[in-house]
């Protein structure tokens, strides 16, 4: 995700000079470097963020209490924007294991990031300043788009729909190209057809005005093809089955919350 995020915003014209990236692991600094030989790299967390306006901490969650132990202090002293794109840990976990009243930024990102096409969502403490929500906005929508929640515990909602919603689509298009296969298509027929629909569906809803509904319901001819394959979709019971999936997506997202604030 960091290395995405480097990308994107060198493509959007940031200065390399600028971005300062920190790693223990002296392969994973190498690796960025080749492809972005400009930006400052170090093994050191503290030196990366010496004079840093925005600090992202792009780690794993399990060790984001390490990481913030380390850096308590410098942070302390000069008061960046804290952006977390650490999976389900809470603000006012980070803001403690930091000290406090800083201002903090958790974001929910996608892996289309990966190709700059991510869906993040973005919700800022009362201590954020209007500067530093556009300046976090602007670092994450190198990636994609970008879209803010008003409380905290929406995030667990954007979990549930776009942080595991590429999943949900590529097990559809597994089960359509699975289902092209069996009608008789070969594996790489079925395949590009299967990536392009969904690619092209997605592009023609982005790209309209109308909703969903209403895009399904222009390419549903009365007693056609496609009004066949949607009942039985329905009558299956399809949009159950996603509200109870995004559901129990949520639910998890709260219980490992709560597991990683207990440090």
């Amino acid at each position: 995700m960091a290395g995405s995020l480097i990308g994107g915003l060198i493509s959007d014209g940031w200065n390399p000079a600028k971005i300062h990236i920190a790693d223990p692991d002296p392969q994973q600094l190498n690796t960025v470097l080749q492809h972005h030989p400009d930006i400052i790299a170090t093994d050191d967390n503290r030196t990366a963020i010496e004079r840093a306006d925005a600090v992202i901490l792009a780690v794993k969650p399990q060790i984001l209490h390490t990481v913030c132990a380390e850096l308590h202090t410098d942070i302390q002293t000069r008061k960046p924007v804290v952006i977390s794109i650490a999976a389900g840990v809470r603000e006012k976990d980070i803001n403690r294991w930091l000290g406090g009243h800083l201002p903090i930024v958790r974001c929910m990102p996608n892996t289309p990031a990966l190709v700059q096409s991510a869906a993040t969502g973005l919700f800022a403490n009362a201590l954020v300043t209007v500067w530093q929500k556009e300046l976090a906005e602007s670092i994450l929508r190198a990636a994609g788009i970008t879209v803010w929640v008003e409380n905290e515990p929406l995030l667990d909602a954007v979990t549930a729909l776009s942080g595991s919603g590429p999943a949900y689509y590529f097990l559809v298009m597994e089960a359509m190209q699975a289902a092209g296969e069996k009608l008789g298509l070969d594996t790489e027929t079925a395949r590009l057809l299967t990536l392009q629909t969904a690619l092209g569906a997605a592009r023609l809803a982005l790209e309209s005005e109308e909703d969903a509904a209403t895009l399904r319901k222009r390419v549903t001819s009365k007693g056609g093809t496609t009004e066949s394959a949607l009942e039985v979709l329905q009558q299956s019971g399809l949009a159950h089955h996603f509200e109870q999936a995004m559901q129990a997506a949520a639910e998890r997202a709260r219980t490992l919350a709560d597991e990683l604030g207990k440090h």
